[in-house]
């Protein structure tokens, strides 16, 4: 039997035709993955990006295991704003300074990864610290003690010996408001006098002076430091758990002073965290190990 040639030239047509349209269909799609990877780019320079808190040293405000949504235009703009590492200018545009007590993302001066502290000294501002008591520019920081901070323990909470003491599975530590002149007021953990701690270098060898002694700081006692112009002084609100600028930037470990540079972004709030007990294996327990009461928080 033979075919009609006009129905096989309908089918080649149709045939054709088909092929466009998957065509089509597959550059639509790539086109809207495109637009959406420029998208989340773009949100991610310009408008938030997300961080983890890995430490314990802005207790209590904030935990390991919360998850922080930081607003990127205050500071202005450079390549430390552009994630995954992208290349970008050095110098900021539109940047500016953070206020006294804002909650600064920034990039460690040695390693290059992010770190949360408070921003605490300005350019020109000198910065002491005497029995524990923050001093800015001659004038002790108002401080009051207000009671105990209660950090529930769990699987990435633990309690340090040092400094709290454990009652039906909280941790306890003594806590303080400082309050700056500006009326910005946050609260901070003090364990007391810890007295000198040694300096270790990146590879976690302790750091000697000319005696061969160790080099040591006490956090709780600390010379005036002005700040010098284009920088700024940092601390942990868990005052003797923080390697901040009261100690030299070494990778991993102290920051020393923050180059404006080095700014990623401002602190925003909790969008998500965690207690540490979740398995990826069992979805289930993402929910149950989330902190319910932590998310939305401001900071």
């Amino acid at each position: 039997m033979i075919e009609n040639p006009a129905k096989s030239e309908t089918r080649a047509d149709t045939n054709v035709t088909d092929t466009k349209k998957d065509e089509e269909s597959w550059g639509s799609f790539l086109k809207f993955c495109l637009k959406l990877v420029l998208a989340v780019l773009l949100f991610r320079t310009l408008i938030a990006s997300f961080f983890t808190i890995p430490s314990e040293s802005m207790l209590p405000g904030l935990r390991i295991g919360d998850y922080l949504v930081a607003a990127k235009w205050p500071y202005g703009y450079n390549e430390n704003s552009l994630p995954l590492g992208l290349p970008g200018p050095k110098d900021r545009i539109f940047g500016s300074m953070p206020e006294r007590g804002d909650v600064v993302i920034f990039k460690h001066p040695v390693d290059r990864t992010d770190y949360v502290k408070r921003a605490i000294g300005l350019p020109g501002d000198t910065i002491a610290v005497r029995d524990g008591q923050l001093v800015l520019n001659g004038q002790p920081v108002q401080r009051e003690e207000a009671g105990y901070a209660e950090i529930p323990m769990s699987s990435n909470t633990a309690c340090r010996a040092d400094g709290g003491v454990v009652v039906d599975n909280l941790c306890r530590y003594r806590q303080f408001r400082e309050t700056l002149p500006s009326g910005k007021s946050y609260m901070t953990i003090d364990f007391g006098n810890v007295g000198g701690r040694p300096l270790s270098d990146a590879n976690g060898q302790l750091m000697v002076d000319g005696n061969g002694r160790p080099v040591m700081i006490d956090p709780d006692n600390t010379a005036p430091f002005v700040v010098p112009a284009g920088k700024i002084f940092v601390m942990g609100d868990n005052r003797d758990n923080s390697l901040d600028s009261r100690y030299p930037a070494v990778g991993g470990q102290g920051v020393g002073i923050i180059d404006e540079e080095l700014l990623v972004g401002r602190a925003g709030m909790v969008l998500w965290s965690t207690d540490g007990s979740a398995e990826w294996l069992l979805p289930w327990t993402w929910f149950t190990a989330a902190r319910w009461d932590r998310i939305g928080e401001g900071i």
